[in-house]
């Protein structure tokens, strides 16, 4: 009996996460996925996305029964067996024998077929004792302490001890929380109309937590309906909204890393009659930029802003630089696995080339605003601060004046929890602080 197409496409997008370090929620939008029936595409989406948020409490299990280490196995026996493990232990709907049927299937559908026995005794012994798995539900301890909550919501240890050094520790059981949890996917109303025109079409809306045209999915699938085909709506996390509209109105604009595309857009759209030019190094995703970002007054660059020559300068530049992405685990869990905590020094030098070249194109009296989706101060405070340090034409300013011009023309929601994201002169969003990916933003400007 073939493998369901769910889990074969599931299996597959496991293994290049795996092996090729892309990103899951990329080629869960791929071709490949669009070829899947809606209730396969959902299957795919829950495998995915649930093998990744929970590898290490699966992992765990998995070793606790098995007599072998698992970092002796090959990849491909290992994701079937988390894969099995997965759908034994969160998906009450799975009956067990399929659970385990198909995840053998898939081990010889990769040519591993004489580790088929293998793989079903470990999982019949883990169907024998569901103990071992703790399920969607996990005990989170009436004391959280950074062992206990990396455990329970298989987050690495290191990362949650940083957050609650940070944050406090029971902000960094928050974060996790909402780590392990589907996020819930926010628009941008590029056409005030086109609410109306969703609606009609059964999605259910929420308002915005932060913006008054953003918009909380709470039921239904847009990327089906015609508003998100004609490119009326545009999804964006409401962070990633705010990011971009503190940018602000100018008349030229520059973006220096600008793919995918998302700021750029919203940029665009809040400065019809703006020059503005997109900085993006890698040829391919500058090439997906233009596809997604058509505006007539968006011209695209495949280049390096640290190359770039400091005489073309603009009253507006926005330096959304390359990070870590801690802030978006929700929908990046893969990240967890990634990233080491040494990888953060060398994050931090780059930043610093980045926001110190993105600075030379500032014109006098112009703004610039710095940000990551990172939660790490080393990717955010300590980049801002050693650029001001090393540049006395530039100083800080404090984010609460832009959030006040935005207040004042009415973007900001009507129940907005816009006044918690402030941190000192700076703005810091902390997912399940806010409900909302975490970003960074701090507004440079030039004397």
């Amino acid at each position: 009996m073939p493998v369901s197409p769910a889990r074969a496409a599931a299996f597959d997008v496991l293994l290049r996460v795996e092996k090729q370090d892309a990103y899951a929620s990329e080629l869960l939008h791929s071709a490949r996925s669009d070829k899947l029936s809606t209730l396969d595409q959902a299957l795919t989406t829950e495998l995915v996305m649930g093998v990744l948020r929970w590898r290490s409490a699966l992992d765990e299990a998995i070793a606790s029964v098995s007599a072998q280490n698992l970092a002796r196995l090959d990849r491909e026996v290992l994701t079937s067996l988390r894969m099995g493990a997965y759908q034994l232990g969160w998906l009450e709907r799975v009956p067990a024998h399929a659970a385990i049927h198909e995840s053998v299937e898939l081990v010889k559908r990769a040519r591993k077929r004489s580790a088929a026995p293998f793989a079903n005794a470990i999982l019949r012994r883990l169907a024998d004792h569901p103990d071992r798995m703790h399920g969607q539900d996990p005990p989170w301890p009436a004391a959280p302490h950074p062992q206990s909550v990396a455990k329970t919501s298989a987050h690495p240890l290191w990362l949650v001890e940083r957050w609650a050094q940070q944050f406090g520790m029971e902000t960094a059981a928050q974060i996790c929380a909402f780590d392990q949890v589907p996020p819930v996917t926010s628009i941008r109303l590029r056409d005030p109309a086109a609410e109306n025109d969703l609606l009609k079409e059964g999605i259910e809306l929420d308002p915005g937590a932060l913006l008054a045209n953003a918009r909380r999915v709470a039921a239904g699938d847009v990327t089906k309906t015609k508003p998100y085909a004609d490119g009326r709506i545009a999804i964006q996390d409401e962070a990633s909204q705010l990011v971009a509209a503190l940018v602000g109105k100018g008349n030229r604009i520059l973006d220096c890393c600008a793919a995918p595309g998302g700021k750029t857009w919203s940029i665009a759209d809040r400065n019809p009659n703006a020059s503005i030019v997109a900085v993006e190094l890698h040829g391919r995703r500058a090439q997906l930029l233009r596809q997604r970002v058509s505006a007539q007054n968006v011209h695209v660059i495949t280049g390096d802003i640290r190359k770039l020559p400091a005489e073309d300068l603009f009253d507006r530049v926005l330096a959304d630089v390359p990070c870590s992405g801690t802030g978006t685990m929700a929908r990046n869990p893969e990240i967890k696995w990634r990233l080491r905590e040494q990888d953060l020094s060398e994050l931090h030098a780059r930043q610093v080339e980045i926001l110190g070249a993105a600075a030379r194109h500032l014109c006098p009296g112009g703004s610039l605003l710095y940000s990551t989706c990172s939660l790490e101060s080393e990717e955010n405070e300590a980049v801002v601060d050693e650029v001001l340090a090393a540049d006395s034409a530039l100083c800080s300013e404090d984010v609460t004046s832009e959030l006040d011009r935005l207040r004042q023309a009415n973007e900001l929601s009507a129940d907005s929890c816009v006044d918690s994201v402030i941190r000192g002169s700076r703005l810091r969003t902390l997912p399940g602080t806010q409900p909302t990916d975490g970003f960074f933003a701090a507004i440079l400007r030039r004397a």
